[in-house]
């Protein structure tokens, strides 16, 4: 008789934020780890989680461009794997501050460097345990349209323009200001007659 393998449970880059929360404003950046211009935004984005903190959620999609950069997928996977011991964060800076290092026997030093306790973590990394997940990041990148790194979206709204710190700031501040000029929307009022058959009309003789 053969046994069911037990289903396991992977949180999704999708579910992983830092910031508040229930915050108004989600600034979201599709990237990866061996590219210069995300190592540099990396500085600016936690700028800008300081300088909104309680406003903005923040939260990294992976978009590893393998052609130019072939050891970003693996570190994208380990990325994912720290995140299911609530490491994300700790190995996405660590990946940051390593990006001309990034082979696979190099991501689970820096595993270690994060606080990730799992053995199986280079193990992991080797059989592709969460390719399936940077794969799912990158049709979602490219159903958006993303050509460039690194793209930002701030509530779901492409932006457009070099993103520097001055940049990001103004089209966050921008964003909370329409969200508070924003009016509610108005519940419509339903018909009580809506389901009620139209009375007949008698006719004339």
């Amino acid at each position: 008789m053969a046994f069911k393998k037990e289903d396991i449970i992977i949180i999704e880059p999708r579910e992983i934020f830092v910031g508040k929360k229930d915050a108004s404003i989600t600034l979201m950046e599709f990237g990866e780890y061996e590219n210069e211009e995300c190592a540099k935004v990396n500085e600016i984005v936690k700028q800008l989680l300081e300088e909104f903190e309680g406003k903005i959620r923040f939260q990294f999609r992976h978009f590893p461009l393998t052609l130019i950069h072939q050891r970003s997928l693996k570190a994208s996977e380990s990325a994912i794997a720290a995140a299911q011991e609530g490491k994300f964060w700790e190995m996405h800076n660590v990946l940051f501050n390593n990006r001309r290092n990034l082979g696979t026997t190099s991501l689970k030093l820096y595993s270690k460097e994060a606080g990730v306790k799992n053995k199986k973590f280079l193990d992991d990394l080797v059989n592709g345990v969460y390719g399936w997940q940077v794969q799912d990041d990158l049709k979602e990148g490219h159903s958006r349209g993303i050509k460039e790194l690194p793209a930002f979206f701030i509530n779901e709204t492409p932006f457009s323009g070099k993103p520097t710190y001055a940049n990001l700031s103004a089209a966050i501040k921008n964003a909370l200001r329409r969200g508070k000029t924003k009016a509610p929307a108005k519940k419509p009022k339903v018909s009580t007659h809506a389901n009620k058959p139209a009375p007949r009309q008698k006719q004339r003789a």
